[in-house]
């Protein structure tokens, strides 16, 4: 059976030790109040809520599933909408969101591990306020304050849901194909009609009203992504009195069998000239949606986190009972007619790699969450230009290596269980399969690593890498001779060098032929994100040293541990990287298409 623990203890480390965010949150105004006490305090509540409320309606839910009805509505598995209100009710749903519209103006750093926590407890249901508070971003980042004022207090507050209506049937990727139009009315209002594929949460029974944005074409758009505008459409239009009232033409005409998230309704939504709202300016709805669009490829990145750490705690009660074989070295419970397969190396192998990765992405989740606040709040110009560069560049990074890692330590930990992991009883064939769909929505993993090589590196002729690498490099200048810390530098050093070579490389080489850049650009995303973790296992390494020697309860002991793994034997993997995007694009390429 699936285990889950909110992993409280490990965040608390990463936000207050290896982060330090008390002294960080200090110099951002309206954060100075969030003290270390305050962080604790919040992820203990929270981690109460999901472990006892929201994680138990999984498994039941998954099997169950979604319920389309005649009318066109959508019922969601049973218990998941009084786990939905519990955490409503409790006030997790608003935690980062602006207190104007009824937040509670938290930091963006404590709310990703909440999402962590949601996803690891039930990634279905985590889906409606995920997308929910994406929305909330995108409408109060470009909608006028008519449109704020109405939709934002209730979104905010978690009564209605949002969504994101962009991908149709014969365009995927490409949106600047999209057929759906929005036509002018007199009042000021458009007349929406097309329909919109794979709309997770599109239609359900949790909320009150489902505010969807939606992206269509104006009559006179220009062609392609330059003529794409944003609209928000609701289920229920908002009367006078702020209330929902009459039903606008927006209907769920069908959900999509598939492979996993069987709890989240994934929709065909169709629009029959619905009434809607445009949010922004006219022909710039593509780069308003990127405002959610952003959020949510961060969020999907946490998403594989979430359910890698179910996994792994799953795998590990399942190691300490599952009884077979001996130990290589003898018998470790000869009181027993067989050991715990918790000592059997490759075992260890699996479980180890799982957690070594799972706390490295941790890290790296705070670490930009931390960043963006810091390019949201900071009183230095300067400095929030610094960190929002930095956010865009790694955000296609945190998406698509955290949900690889995601799912990689999924199939890894079921692994662990052997053929019981086949089985449905104990859950693993669900995480494996919620996991998959992390590496293919918002942006396949494919297009994160070309929008990483095309435009975050090569746009600006690496100057975001080189000055990501020079603050990489003074953190390790900074602790030359600390001799206790030197076996987790070297190898950290080695692998910064080593992706600062490469990145010459390509770069001197796409000048001459751009498809250098989409041949190397999955291998090379892996390649900035082994580099990043390395930053970030060293820092935690130093974090430990620190409190090792009075450690009673054996955590700094087993982070180091794990710090030592990392560097011996996942961090290797960028040399096999290296080689292979210098192999070139001939290797690829080389091949003609009828031979496919």
């Amino acid at each position: 059976m699936q285990t889950y623990s909110a992993p409280v203890r490990d965040m608390q480390f990463v936000l207050n030790e290896v982060l330090r965010v008390e002294e960080r949150f200090a110099e951002l105004p309206g954060f100075d109040e969030v003290s270390a006490d305050l962080v604790d305090g919040v992820l203990e509540q929270a981690g109460r809520l999901f472990e006892e409320v929201v994680h138990p309606t999984n498994m039941p839910g998954h099997e169950e599933g979604c319920e389309r009805r005649a009318d066109g509505t959508v019922r969601l598995p049973d218990g998941f909408c009084e786990a939905y209100r519990a955490v409503r009710d409790a006030g997790w749903l608003g935690v980062s969101a602006s207190p104007e519209y009824g937040g509670q103006g938290l930091p963006e750093t404590l709310n990703f591990f909440i999402d962590e926590m949601f996803t690891s407890a039930n990634m279905s249901l985590s889906l409606l306020p995920g997308l929910t508070h994406g929305a909330c971003t995108a409408i109060e980042a470009h909608a006028t304050e008519e449109l704020r004022a109405k939709y934002l207090p209730n979104m905010v507050s978690g009564r209605w849901s949002g969504t994101m209506c962009l991908t149709e049937s014969h365009a995927g990727t490409d949106l600047g194909m999209i057929r759906t139009r929005a036509v002018p009315r007199a009042d000021g209002s458009y007349a929406i009609t097309g329909t919109k594929i794979f709309i997770t949460c599109g239609e359900h029974d949790a909320t009150e009203n489902i505010v969807h944005l939606v992206l269509a074409k104006l009559p006179d758009a220009p062609p392609g992504v330059k003529g794409i505008s944003l609209l928000l459409v609701p289920k229920y239009l908002v009367g006078a009195d702020g209330e929902p009232g009459e039903r606008n033409a927006a209907t769920c005409v069908s959900i999509e069998t598939k492979m996993g998230i069987e709890g989240a309704p994934t929709c065909v939504m169709s629009f029959e000239d619905a009434t809607g709202w445009l949010v922004g300016e006219p022909h710039r709805g593509l780069a308003c949606m990127f405002t959610m669009m952003n959020h949510e490829r961060l969020a999907v990145g946490i998403q594989g986190l979430g359910i890698a750490e179910k996994a792994y705690q799953s795998a590990v009660a399942y190691a300490r009972e599952r009884l077979q074989g001996r130990s290589l070295s003898g018998p470790k419970r000869p009181d027993l007619p067989a050991d715990p397969i918790l000592v059997h190396p490759d075992v260890r192998r699996m479980l180890q790699t799982a957690r070594a990765w799972n706390e490295g992405a941790r890290a790296f989740a705070g670490w930009v969450g931390l960043e963006i606040d810091r390019s949201a709040r900071h009183p230095d110009p300067k400095v929030r230009r610094k960190a929002a560069g930095r956010v865009a560049f790694l955000t296609p990074v945190v998406k698509a290596l955290l949900s690889d890692l995601g799912y990689e330590n999924a199939t890894r930990c079921q692994q662990v269980f052997g053929g019981a992991g086949y089985i449905a009883e104990t859950g693993m064939e669900q995480l494996v399969r919620d996991a998959r769909i992390a590496q293919i929505y918002e942006g396949t993993n494919g297009v994160q690593a070309n929008d990483l090589v095309g435009r975050k590196l090569f746009g600006n002729g690496g100057e975001t890498l080189r000055e990501l690498a020079a603050d990489l490099r003074a953190f390790i200048e900074e602790r030359e001779g600390d001799e206790a810390l030197a076996e987790f530098l070297g190898p950290f050093a080695a692998a910064l060098e080593r992706l600062q070579v490469v990145t010459g490389w390509l770069l001197e080489r796409a000048a001459e032929n751009r498809e250098e850049l989409g041949a190397a650009a999955v291998d090379y995303l892996r390649f900035t994100g082994l580099v990043c973790l390395a930053y970030l296992w060293a820092a935690m390494a130093e974090a430990a040293l620190e409190r090792a020697p009075s450690d009673n309860s054996g955590f700094y002991r087993a982070k180091l541990a794990t710090a030592r793994y990392f560097m011996g034997r996942l961090l290797p993997e960028t040399a096999a990287l290296d080689a292979a995007i210098r192999s070139g694009a001939d290797t690829l390429m080389a091949l003609e298409a009828d031979a496919y």
